[in-house]
């Protein structure tokens, strides 16, 4: 109960839970996997505490169904995996995060889920800035993680691949087709939580809750971390959010029912024009983006895991979240510049590699739930206090623009399926069922 009550604890171990989801990799290359595992079975286990203590605040009513039969389908798939004792494994760290998810979720608030993504993801990117400039300046070379990703042996290269570096050496060379990578050794995602931090900084800024200074001076950051990481999928994603914080703030201003049905369908009109542009200018598209059609080798790990996910279209071959390196076929099944890689580099084909036909019914039950519920939380005024109508709170969008980033990145990445992406798919979904919704004012 002291965790509960105490203001510092409570924002101590949320800041902790969200760098293990969102930084997992800067803690396994600086303390190695043994400490992160030990770090992660801690936040399960003050997890399950929180739960304990928190019994009066949530059933098992208060899930939403598709979440319910996501974890029974993933766990279930352990009779009729092809990869068992991999299965066991993904199964542990999925229900460790559900239990994260679910503990945090009827815990905190929405407002301090917001704070506690500030405050890391300020942590996050300066660090990561810093780092590549010790990294460029002092060092001048490219620097291996501390300790290496299981599975991976360095000794059969006659020159390391890019991939495997934590930092490429490349801060002053990201206007010659350079990138940075951070402390969490990826450009991608370092790019990804650039975009997350552009969201909560600009929400806080709408909602007074951070100075126009330290708001306008993190915002500079975010954006110089997205420019440097040079991510087209980072990109497209930062143009969705935009584009749904723009129609959100539509349809608020509108001032009538019927202006507000013409509002709504005034964007979805030009939702339909933008995926026919979509689909008729791809090649062009990915050109202005520096992305070639085979995306990155994308196309061919797309081929082979359409391959291998036919073989078993129903049921898929077991769950695996991660891909698990020394186990069949995913020992052998994609690599890319001779890197093994862990995952699909699509999250819905990755659910039909591991879970068929069914795990996508059964997770896109839970994202376009998810989808319409946080549209509505977004775009619906607060009910009226007796001192009149309350304000819209910029917060309020805040699950919303998440999630159309997760669902935009998870065309180019599996990321939805993993870590901080499927938890904060869980937090999103139980957070906005009815019911279930907390104040974010």
């Amino acid at each position: 109960m002291r965790l509960i009550e105490n203001g510092r604890a409570r924002s101590a171990f949320l800041v902790l839970a969200l760098s293990l989801l969102m930084a997992g990799d800067a803690w396994r290359y600086t303390l190695g996997w043994w400490t992160f595992g030990v770090l992660g079975v801690a936040m399960a286990v003050a997890s399950v505490w929180l739960l304990v203590v928190a019994r009066d605040r949530w059933r098992v009513s208060t899930l939403p169904y598709p979440v319910l039969a996501f974890m029974v389908l993933a766990t279930l798939s352990l009779a009729w995996s092809h990869y068992r004792l991999a299965t066991l494994l993904g199964l542990l760290t999925t229900w460790l995060i559900a239990i994260a998810a679910v503990a945090i979720t009827v815990t905190y608030s929405w407002s301090e889920i917001l704070n506690g993504l500030s405050v890391l993801l300020r942590w996050v990117l300066g660090l990561s800035l810093a780092f590549e400039l010790f990294v460029s300046v002092v060092l001048q070379r490219p620097v291996l993680p501390l300790f290496t990703q299981p599975g991976v042996d360095y000794s059969i290269y006659d020159t390391l691949p890019k991939m495997l570096y934590w930092s490429r050496n490349e801060l002053f060379q990201v206007f010659d087709a350079g990138r940075i990578q951070g402390i969490v050794g990826n450009a991608n995602h370092l790019g990804f939580l650039a975009l997350i931090a552009t969201i909560v900084f600009c929400l806080q800024l709408a909602d007074r809750t951070i100075t126009r200074r330290w708001g306008a001076f993190w915002l500079a950051i975010a954006a110089v971390a997205l420019v440097f990481t040079r991510s087209a999928t980072v990109t497209a994603a930062l143009v969705a959010v935009v584009f749904v914080a723009v129609a959100v703030v539509l349809v608020r201003r509108a001032r009538s029912s019927r202006q507000r049905s013409l509002t709504i369908a005034g964007i979805l009109a030009v939702i339909a024009v933008g995926i026919t542009a979509i689909v008729l200018l791809h090649s062009t598209l990915l050109g202005l983006l520096g992305k070639s059609d085979d995306l990155t080798g994308r196309v061919g790990i797309w081929e082979k895991v359409i391959a291998l996910a036919q073989q078993r279209p129903a049921v898929g071959w077991g769950w695996v979240s991660y891909w698990v390196p020394w186990a069949e076929p995913f020992d052998t099944l994609a690599f890319r510049n001779g890197v093994r890689q862990l995952q699909a580099h699509n999250a819905w084909l990755d659910l039909w590699l591991q879970l068929g036909i069914f795990g996508i019914i059964v997770f896109a039950a839970i994202v376009l739930s998810s989808l319409q519920r946080s549209w509505s939380f977004a775009t619906d005024r607060p009910q009226s206090s007796p001192a009149g109508p309350l304000p819209y709170a910029a917060a309020a969008l805040f699950p919303l623009l998440l999630l159309v980033a997760l669902l935009v990145q998870s065309a180019a990445e599996s990321r939805m399926l993993v870590e901080f992406g499927l938890f904060f798919v869980i937090v999103i979904a139980v957070k906005t069922k009815p019911g279930n919704r907390q104040s974010v004012l």
